[in-house]
Parts: structure tokens; sequence; C-alpha cells
């Protein structure tokens, strides 16, 4: 499992409306940071690949430093994770819309 960290700034744009008092990383940000992450980390690219699940389990917030861990599935997937330490934000499953060996 390949891994790399990834950093929102404590004045992350997208954290300044969501939610005033408790501000958040939206989810899609989380993910937007964790594709190209993957794409360099696998050196592919996931421009024919889809989101096949995404679970987004606990906010990332701003000042977080996130890890996002990745690795080929058995089935030709990549399956992939961030955290903040112990704690999982988001855990999904990308699918090669032509297949793996074209990948």
């Amino acid at each position: 499992m390949a891994a790399v960290e990834r950093s929102f700034a404590a004045d992350h744009p997208a954290a300044q409306g969501h939610f005033p008092g408790n501000p958040v990383i939206p989810g899609a940000v989380l993910l937007a940071a964790a594709l190209p992450a993957i794409e360099q980390g696998l050196g592919v690219s996931l421009s024919s690949w889809r989101l096949r699940s995404a679970k987004f389990l606990a906010p990332a917030r701003p000042g977080d430093r996130v890890t996002i861990e990745f690795a080929r599935s058995a089935d030709g997937g990549i399956r992939f994770a961030c955290a903040v330490g112990q704690r999982t934000l988001l855990k999904g499953v990308l699918q090669c819309d032509t297949g793996p060996a074209e990948a």
C-alpha cells in the first residue's frame, strides 16, 4: 500500500462557508485532493476510471494533514482511504471502465 500526505490550509477557501464556527473541508475537495495523489503515486491516468464507491466517515478540518493510502486490489480496482491520524475520513474504490489491462 502506498501513502502520500496532503495538507489543507487553516484558511482554506472551501471551508469559509462550511460551516461558520465549525469549519470543515467539503468531501468533494477531499476527493479532489485524493485522485491526483493516486494518479501520481501509481503513475496512471484516472481518466478512464470511475468512482465505484465512496463513503465519507468523518470531516476533514482546515489545518488537517491528511494521509491518503491506496493500492491496487485483486479485481483490478484501486482501493483508497484518507485519514487524519487514526481517524478515517473517506474510503473508496475506483474501477477502470476499459478493464485493468488498459489502465
